[in-house]
């Protein structure tokens, strides 16, 4: 199917449509990376914007389950030159194009990809709308110039967790794993969710972190219980025994054999 890729400034881009059929409209920013479309494809800082790749050729060693970001894309629209006809990589359960049509992201190729680019470099970014359901140039054109700017906007509400939650392991590719002699202690590590990276998470794990993920509206004083709450142990008062929890601990003198509640 046909597509377009339609500036802010007017500038109109046509090739080949993929994915999910419609329209996607958000800042148009670009990757330069070689490898790793999977983990850009589903990393929270891309939330709601079309993404650009650099590099000629996407979808060569196609989907798996182990290098997401986050449970699904985050990103509207994906912009290649070329998108390969077929994966092919031992790691490799799915097409890209197949899982970018089940999660609704709009795709383009066939486009000078780096003559893009090259205006984003210098103008900045702006906004664009990527569509492969036929609707008009001079329609999306029309829709971008009215989108709302992504400058100002709390991005990190929309892609933070709702409720805290523990993270305790590593990456499921055994081969990437890098595990640490484990520490007598596990290390308390709070992290606060602006749209963290799953792979943050893991490395985290991997060093002997007991991770703690708040959401981005966490309070310092959320944070200091969440770090007691990650130590995971049992309470060594000789009186109270007890656990610490997210609310904080339920024991009443002591925590731990050196230091008061």
């Amino acid at each position: 199917m046909d597509a377009l890729l339609v500036l802010a400034d007017g500038t109109v881009l046509r090739g080949k449509g993929f994915g999910a059929t419609g329209t996607a409209i958000g800042e148009v920013v670009f990757n330069t990376g070689m490898t790793g479309y999977q983990e850009v494809i589903t990393d929270p800082s891309y939330t709601g914007q079309l993404i650009i790749f650099t590099y000629p050729e996407l979808g060569n060693t196609g989907i798996n389950t182990e290098d997401l970001e986050a449970d699904a894309p985050a990103v509207k629209a994906v912009i290649t030159r070329e998108l390969a006809p077929a994966p092919s990589n031992w790691r490799s359960s799915g097409h890209l194009e197949g899982w970018l049509q089940d999660h609704g992201v709009v795709g383009l190729s066939g486009i000078d990809t780096r003559a893009v680019v090259r205006l984003l470099r210098e103008g900045g970014a702006i906004n664009g709308a990527v569509s492969n359901d036929g609707t008009s140039p001079a329609a999306l054109l029309a829709q971008v110039r009215s989108a709302p700017s992504m400058e100002g906007q709390n991005l990190a509400a929309q892609v933070s967790t709702i409720e805290p939650y523990h993270w305790s392991r590593p990456t499921a590719a055994g081969f990437d794993q890098r595990l640490q002699p484990k520490p007598l202690q596990p290390y308390k590590v709070v992290a606060i969710d602006f749209g963290i990276k799953r792979a943050i998470l893991e490395r985290l794990s991997a060093h002997g972190g007991a991770v703690q993920v708040l959401p981005a509206s966490a309070s310092a004083r959320a944070g200091s219980s969440a770090t007691r709450w990650a130590s995971g142990r049992r309470c060594r008062c000789p009186r109270f025994s007890a656990l610490w929890n997210a609310a904080g601990c339920t024991g009443r003198r002591w925590w731990c054999a050196r230091r008061r509640c």
